[in-house]
């Protein structure tokens, strides 16, 4: 799924909703009056740029009202100017330490992730969902560093990325509830060891692609240890495998 790909699918997407193709100039600002039409999302895109909202955002009103990241927003209690401040300025830099990694990877949050929503549940994740496209939902976590942020941003953005995709061509033949029958599971590239039904396992494999590179670009321009989220995935995965063997034995 690389930034041809996506705005291939963006520009499909775009024709099958105003039955035109923009040119890559004008393909940001199509997208976001595509997806403004009232089929496939409640509330319009406003403005340029990513418009960053919080707990009592017009976002945030929609999701809580209709059940959307019940997770996330649980235990979201109001905030203030100085922490709206901070959870800006790490947006900012989170962007701008995309860019560094991945001018691709920008691209792609640039185009496809629209309304952010910042809250402070102790979630510590992200969310985004194919009914509502452009929206991500952030619940940073207290011991979240810039990576952390600019991670999030990336793999809700791939999330969005795939729900276009599936949009313009169907990937799935079956609604995502008939795929929690256990012969429609398949391991999460993620959550190690567990059998997740299979569209949430696909957008597991696809999305760890870009932050592993992320994960690993951060660390040869640190020249530090694993991060933190490296390192527990890591874990997880020696957990879930103990007998595998740290180096595969040499063929006899």
């Amino acid at each position: 799924m690389n930034i041809g790909h996506t705005y291939e699918n963006a520009a499909r997407l775009i024709h099958a909703v105003s039955d035109e193709y923009p040119d890559a100039d004008g393909l940001n600002a199509a997208y976001r009056a595509a997806i403004s039409t009232p089929d496939l999302r409640p509330l319009p895109v406003e403005g340029e740029g990513i418009s960053v909202s919080y707990e009592d955002g017009a976002w945030a009103k929609h999701c809580i009202e209709n059940g959307v990241f019940a997770n996330i927003f649980k235990g979201a209690g109001p905030s203030d100017g100085p922490n709206r401040q901070v959870w800006d300025d790490r947006v900012a830099e989170a962007l701008d330490l995309i860019q560094g990694i991945s001018p691709d990877l920008r691209l792609m949050v640039d185009l496809l992730v629209t309304d952010l929503v910042v809250l402070n549940s102790g979630a510590n994740g992200g969310g985004s969902a194919s009914h509502i496209p452009g929206v991500v939902v952030m619940s940073p976590g207290a011991e979240w560093d810039v990576l952390d942020y600019a991670m999030c941003l990336v793999h809700e953005g791939m999330h969005l990325n795939l729900f276009v995709a599936d949009k313009v061509y169907g990937t799935f033949t079956l609604p995502s509830n008939a795929l929690e029958a256990d012969e429609h599971r398949a391991l999460s590239a993620v959550k190690i060891g567990q059998r997740r039904q299979l569209d949430k396992a696909f957008h597991a494999a696809i999305v760890t692609v870009p932050l592993m590179f992320m994960q690993q670009q951060w660390r040869d321009d640190a020249g530090g240890p694993l991060h933190r989220v490296t390192a527990g995935r890591l874990r997880g995965f020696k957990e879930a495998a103990p007998d595998l063997h740290p180096v595969r034995p040499a063929a006899a």
